[in-house]
């Protein structure tokens, strides 16, 4: 399987828009770690940007698990590009 790392950026005021998402948002995250293509994900501190590695067939697979989470679906977050990463450590 091959690694890709996702940077994507959150709407404004983040924390209030959110709200309603999170369940949800949340929840498919925890399948998506438990079936081992989500390696980790998070927001930078200044909750401009989020940050994932995912282990996937392939890209569009990545894609697929983006523009399906609930954050990506009501705007939370606003855009996203995904690279293929080459693990050196």
């Amino acid at each position: 399987m091959t690694k890709y790392v996702m940077w994507g950026s959150y709407c404004e005021n983040v924390l209030e828009k959110r709200a309603p998402f999170r369940d949800d948002h949340l929840a498919g995250l925890a399948k998506q770690k438990e079936s081992g293509v989500l390696i980790t994900i998070g927001p930078t501190k200044d909750l401009t940007k989020v940050f994932a590695i995912y282990e996937a067939a392939d890209e569009t697979a990545v894609r697929d698990l983006v523009e399906t989470d609930p954050y990506w679906v009501n705007g939370i977050w606003t855009e996203y590009n995904i690279k293929e990463w080459i693990q050196a450590f």
